[in-house]
């Protein structure tokens, strides 16, 4: 969260204004990853009111300014471009130049006045989700407020009344708008500083995507059919690391924005459920998971003590959930005989080229990747090297890092885990000795 200080730094107060022009705005949505403008350096718990930062991956927060007592946050819906992962973007919507929009980050009792202006081809609403306030500022399209229009900016208003982890998307032409891309989260803090406090704080938002190979635009009539499934609007190998020294305490937050459940796993560690958008959650209704299942249009949190060192997977455990876009609609050719077929094919057609794929597996098709390099801008349905080798992983995939050497302050990633000698898994031979 930025101070009055930090956003007057970034030429964003004028004087006698509260209207932030579409390209002010547009930069205060850039990623900000908790740094000081003037220094660069990371913000401090003491510059944060006590508070730990949140970290959104492949994001950031979005500033604000005090006028009279209130904090003022500025949204701009439009069109924008996100970077699934190498070598993929998408031509998405969203806020502030990018899909999802920055956070917005508050205080339990803040009253805030958020500024959206619209510069979408459509009306749209925001709705803030999971937040207590007035049926007026709810942000349902043509039940609570008229529509905004192109060109048009509205104001909400409303007093924080509680603190817990909740998102923002529009109420207006949703299927389209959100299939689109355009949500955010909404992390209120509490009070106290104190109150359940937490070393590192992650969040994301989970988004589906019909994005045909080779094209650039969601197909957003789609209701069922998705191909690339997003944390934050990337993929793996494009999702940002969960990095974290041993013995903190750590909290995720994970919203749900899909059309579907997704059961998110962690390797290496058990964790309790905390907290949902409805709440946080009291120690004794708590429980130990791990593995939890974020239902549709829900949020849900999660805590653990990062208490074993190593790079450990996080991942959706739907698996066609961690493939690229080339995934579906693929005959099923397990256990059939390809090979015999090419030179017959080619007598009829001697310029034909095939690869066998499937026969025994999917695994090939990571080779099959550097031979045959997929449509332009779609990425290979399995994707990405790890220490040991290919990863064979796409969509929602990361992984949490948990370091005893970081420097104070310094979470960026340390590259991959240096194992001790005699604890990675081993070969043997047939009389079960080391191979």
């Amino acid at each position: 969260m930025l101070s009055r200080r930090t956003f007057a730094t970034a030429g964003l107060v004028a004087a006698g204004t509260t209207i932030l022009t579409a390209g002010e705005a547009r930069a205060l949505g850039e990623p900000q990853r908790f740094t000081d403008p003037a220094t660069r350096e990371p913000l401090s718990r003491k510059q944060l009111g006590g508070r730990t930062p949140f970290v959104t991956l492949n994001g950031g927060s979005l500033p604000w300014r005090m006028k009279d007592g209130v904090k003022e946050f500025h949204l701009v819906a439009e069109p924008v471009q996100r970077e699934l992962a190498p070598g993929s973007v998408a031509h998405l919507w969203g806020y502030n130049g990018s899909s999802p929009g920055p956070t917005i980050e508050a205080v339990e009792g803040d009253r805030v006045r958020i500024f959206v202006t619209n510069r979408l081809p459509e009306h749209t609403t925001v709705h803030w989700h999971g937040i207590l306030l007035p049926a007026g500022m709810d942000g349902v399209g043509g039940l609570t407020q008229p529509q905004i229009q192109p060109g048009e900016t509205f104001a909400y208003e409303f007093t924080l009344k509680k603190s817990g982890t909740f998102m923002y998307h529009p109420h207006a032409d949703e299927m389209v708008q959100m299939a689109m891309g355009m949500m955010g989260m909404f992390i209120v803090h509490p009070k106290d500083p104190s109150w359940r406090r937490v070393d590192r704080d992650f969040g994301f938002l989970m988004a589906s995507f019909r994005l045909k190979p080779g094209t650039f635009v969601p197909d957003a009539s789609e209701m069922t059919d998705f191909n690339i499934w997003a944390w934050n609007g990337r993929v793996f190998p494009g999702i940002d690391p969960l990095v974290v020294r041993k013995g903190d305490r750590v909290r995720i937050r994970i919203g749900n924005l899909t059309m579907t459940n997704h059961p998110i796993h962690l390797h290496g560690y058990d964790f309790r459920v905390t907290g949902t958008d409805g709440g946080w959650l009291p120690e004794v209704a708590q429980w130990p998971e791990v593995t939890v299942d974020v239902p549709v249009g829900a949020m849900r949190t999660i805590e653990f003590v990062a208490d074993e060192e190593g790079d450990w997977a996080f991942h959706c455990h739907k698996s066609h959930h961690t493939m690229g876009p080339m995934g579906h609609g693929v005959a099923n050719m397990l256990g059939v005989r390809q090979a015999g077929a090419t030179p017959r094919v080619k007598k009829l057609l001697p310029d034909y080229m095939y690869m066998p794929m499937g026969e025994k597996g999917m695994a090939e098709m990571q080779d099959m990747a550097a031979h045959m390099p997929p449509p332009e801008n779609t990425l290979p349905m399995m994707i990405g090297e790890g220490p040991f080798g290919p990863l064979e992983m796409g969509g929602m995939f990361t992984t949490v890092k948990v370091r005893r050497d970081l420097a104070p302050g310094d979470y960026t990633d340390p590259g991959w885990y240096e194992h001790p000698e005699g604890t990675v898994a081993w070969k043997v031979d047939a009389n079960g000795r080391r191979a």
